[in-house]
This record gives structure tokens, C-alpha cells and sequence, in this order.
């Protein structure tokens, strides 16, 4: 893709979009993860959504990579079987290793898009020149208090008021995607019609959220699709909009 991967836009080098380029893909992100879980016959979940596998074409519109660790969830709010973690610490829902929370299915990756949409609003703070991702030093506990709060966003390169209803949208939306109980946090079409919404409709969450495990532990994804996953292939290359 043209334009690489989101993981390159989100390092301390510079390299950062403005914020409503940056809306506009968390945007697209979540209609590409709303396809996937209502608009294909069977839902996929695809359990590895980070900067990483968002690729960005010519015009910055993102399509979603990488499918190797996508499972079917073959009734519609069934709990998707899974040996072991699966996904990138750091983006997996808590209920992916911690099964007491009820199991993994499609909120998981509502969790994963939250944290990743944190780690993009925090790549526009103009303290964060360290490198180190937002998951890893549990920036979600500083939004939090930032949005509750009503706090000054000029550190993060807010200069109108667009771009600040557009930054704070986009943070109270990730806080309740990161809920740590999956039915505390949104469907991904809930996500899709918030982001799409007024602003003043939106609420802060309960801060009701844990932080995943510490990096470097990570399960990497596979580089091809399962041999159980025709249907994923299938509905990856009906979505060309939205997948690469």
C-alpha cells in the first residue's frame, strides 16, 4: 500500500497525521470491523487489530491485514473457541487470557480497536517522543482523567474546535471499547454510529478497565489463513473496500 502501515505514523519521528486524517481512519477502521462482524453470512473475528496490520492507501483510507489468527463465530453473540492467547499484548482483550471473564468472541476485538484507537490520539501528544506505545505505559488511565475533567488538549496539537470534538470523540469512544467486561463495551456498529454522531450526546464511561499484559509478551499472527478458513477468504475479498 501506498502509504504503508498506521504503526509508522504513530512513532516519536514525526511523522504524525492531523486529526482529522487520524478520524477519518479510526473511522474506516470500525466499518471495515462492523463488515466483518454483521455484514458477511458467518461473523469473523479477526483478533489481531493493531496500527501494525492497518495498511493506508494513496488517500490514507485504511484497509485491514493479516487474518492468519481469524476464527469464525459461527452463531451470532457465540463465544469464539480459542487454545491459548491470540492477538498482540498490549491490544488483547482481557477475556482472551483470562477466561473467567467469559471468553473471547467478537468484543474482543472492539477492545483491541479501542487501544489502538488510544495509542493514536496519544501519537499526537508532543511530549511523547520516548516511542514507547500508549498500551505500554497504560496511557488509557491519563485519557481518562483528561476527559472527565474537560483538560486542555493543546499538548496534543488541538488547534480549533473541530479538531478538538474530533480528538475528544475519539477518545471517550476508545474508553468504552476498553471496557474490561466485553457486554459493558459497545458493538462495533455502536462504535461506527458514536463516531459518526453528535459529540454531545456522548458520555465518559465508568472507569472500569484493566491494562493487558505488559509487552513483550506477544503471539504472533500466521502469514496465511487457516486451512479451516474459506469462508474468511471469501468474505476478505467480497470486502475489497475495506481489506487487503
Amino acid at each position: 500500500m501506498p502509504n504503508g502501515s498506521l504503526d509508522k505514523f504513530l512513532r516519536g519521528d514525526g511523522s504524525h497525521l492531523d486529526w482529522k486524517t487520524l478520524f477519518q481512519i479510526a473511522k474506516g477502521i470500525a466499518r471495515g470491523l462492523e463488515y466483518l462482524h454483521k455484514g458477511c453470512n458467518t461473523r469473523i473475528v479477526h483478533f489481531d487489530i493493531k496500527p501494525h496490520n492497518i495498511l493506508l492507501d494513496e488517500e490514507f483510507v485504511p484497509k485491514i491485514s493479516d487474518f492468519g489468527l481469524a476464527k469464525l463465530c459461527k452463531t451470532k453473540e457465540s463465544i469464539v473457541s480459542v487454545m491459548g492467547a491470540r492477538g498482540t499484548a498490549g491490544y488483547m482483550a482481557p477475556e482472551v487470557f483470562f477466561k473467567s471473564l467469559g471468553g473471547a468472541s467478537h468484543k474482543s476485538d472492539v477492545y483491541s480497536y479501542g487501544m489502538m484507537v488510544l495509542e493514536m490520539t496519544g501519537a499526537r501528544k508532543h511530549n511523547n517522543t520516548s516511542g514507547t506505545s500508549t498500551s505500554e505505559a497504560y496511557f488509557p488511565d491519563w485519557v481518562y482523567k483528561q476527559v472527565e475533567v474537560g483538560g486542555d488538549l493543546g499538548d496534543y496539537g488541538v488547534t480549533s474546535e473541530e479538531e478538538e470534538e474530533l480528538a475528544r470523540k475519539m477518545m471517550i469512544v476508545s474508553l468504552w471499547c476498553i471496557q474490561s467486561n466485553p457486554s459493558d463495551r459497545p458493538s462495533i456498529s455502536k462504535v461506527v454510529e458514536m463516531l459518526e454522531g453528535s459529540f454531545e450526546i456522548l458520555h465518559v464511561p465508568p472507569r472500569r478497565f484493566e491494562s493487558s499484559p505488559a509487552r513483550p509478551f506477544q503471539v504472533t499472527s500466521s502469514s496465511s489463513m487457516q486451512s479451516s478458513s474459506g469462508e474468511i477468504v471469501s468474505a476478505v475479498s467480497a470486502g475489497k473496500d475495506f481489506f487487503t
